[in-house]
C-alpha cells in the first residue's frame, strides 16, 4: 500500500476521461454486457478472459459486469462456486455495494477455500456511513495480527480512509496501538492522517457535502492530504508533476452509481485505481476504493561527480 500512501497527497488536475480510442472499447464493454445479461455463463471461457495477457480484455469484462447491473446477481452467486471465476465475482458484487451484494460477500467471511474473498466484503463496506459497518472494518483492523492474509487488513484500512468522519481519527490511532506488524501499522497511521486532513479540507470547505459531479468527486478524494500539508519549494515541484487521469467512467443502468478507473503519476511511479462513486440526492461520494497495479518509472541514472 505504500502507492496508495502517496498517491492520496497528490493534488490531481481535473479530467476528462479520454475520448478518441474510448469508442471501440464502448462497442467491446457493450457487447460482453449483452453476453453477460442474455447467455448462458461458462466458467471456462470466463476465466479464459480473466486470464487473458491483455489488461484491457479483464477490465472491458469488469466494466461490463457494472454496466449490466444487479440483473446479473443470480449468476455471479452461482460463479463464486467455482474457483476459476470467484474472485470476478466477489469483485463485482462489491463494486454493486448494494444489501444483496454485501449479504452475499457476508457469507463468504467463513469461505473455506485458500481464496481470501473476504477482501471484498470489507473493502465494498467503506462508503457506508453505517457506524455498525465502520466497527466491523475497525475490528478486522484492530486484530490484524491474527490474520494470515495482509491484503485483507489493507482493504479493510483502504476502506476506512475514505471517511472524512474527524472521530474515526483517534479510533485508527488506537487500533495502530493495538497491531505489531509495521506495515499495518504504517498503513493506519497513513489512513488516520488522511482522514484528518480530509475532515478538515472539507470543513474549510464549507462541509461535507458530496460533490456535484464525479470529477470533482475524484478529486476531493485526493485533494485534502496535499491541502493540509506544508507547503515547501521541493513539494511545490513535486506537486507540480503530479497527474491524475480518469481513464474510464462506467454507469449503472440506472446510474447511481459508476465505476472509475483513475490512473495517479508522480514523477516515480504510477498507481491504478478503481473507485465507485455513489450518486445521493445532492451529489456524488466516494463509496469504495480499489488500488490496482503499481509500476515504478525507470529513473535518470546520476550524474557523476566532477572530478576535482
Amino acid at each position: 500500500m505504500t502507492t496508495a500512501v502517496f498517491a492520496m497527497t497528490g493534488v490531481p488536475p481535473e479530467v476528462p476521461p479520454a475520448a478518441g480510442s474510448s469508442q471501440q472499447a464502448g462497442n467491446s464493454v457493450a457487447q460482453e454486457r449483452n453476453q453477460l445479461l442474455n447467455e448462458p455463463w461458462s466458467g471456462e471461457k470466463l476465466y479464459a478472459v480473466l486470464s487473458s495477457p491483455d489488461p484491457r480484455t479483464r477490465d472491458d469484462l469488469y466494466r461490463a459486469a457494472f454496466e449490466a447491473g444487479p440483473a446479473i446477481i443470480p449468476k455471479l452467486e452461482a460463479a463464486l462456486k467455482d474457483d476459476r471465476t470467484a474472485e470476478f465475482a466477489a469483485q463485482t458484487l462489491a463494486y454493486f455495494g448494494d444489501a444483496k451484494s454485501l449479504g452475499i460477500l457476508a457469507g463468504l467471511l467463513n469461505d473455506p477455500r485458500n481464496l481470501d474473498l473476504r477482501r471484498f466484503y470489507y473493502g465494498a463496506l467503506g462508503g457506508s456511513s453505517d457506524p455498525h459497518a465502520v466497527e466491523i472494518l475497525l475490528n478486522k483492523v484492530r486484530t490484524s495480527d491474527r490474520e494470515p492474509d495482509r491484503t485483507v487488513t489493507e482493504n479493510a484500512i483502504l476502506a476506512l480512509s475514505i471517511s472524512s468522519d474527524p472521530r474515526l481519527v483517534a479510533k485508527l490511532r488506537e487500533a495502530e496501538n493495538q497491531v505489531t506488524d509495521p506495515v499495518i501499522q504504517d498503513d493506519i497511521e497513513t489512513a488516520a492522517t488522511v482522514v484528518d486532513l480530509r475532515a478538515r479540507y472539507l470543513a474549510a470547505h464549507g462541509g461535507k457535502s458530496p460533490a456535484s459531479t464525479v470529477e470533482q468527486a475524484i478529486r476531493t478524494y485526493f485533494m485534502p492530504a496535499l491541502e493540509g500539508a506544508p507547503k515547501t519549494d521541493d513539494a511545490s515541484e513535486q506537486n507540480s508533476k503530479v497527474e491524475v487521469n480518469i481513464r474510464n467512467l462506467t454507469y449503472s443502468p440506472d446510474k447511481s452509481r459508476v465505476l472509475a478507473d483513475v490512473d495517479f503519476e508522480n514523477p516515480q511511479a504510477v498507481a491504478s485505481y478503481k473507485l465507485v462513486l455513489q450518486k445521493e440526492q445532492d451529489g456524488w461520494k466516494v463509496a469504495s476504493v480499489w488500488l490496482g497495479e503499481e509500476r515504478e518509472k525507470p529513473q535518470p541514472a546520476s550524474q557523476p561527480a566532477p572530478e576535482k
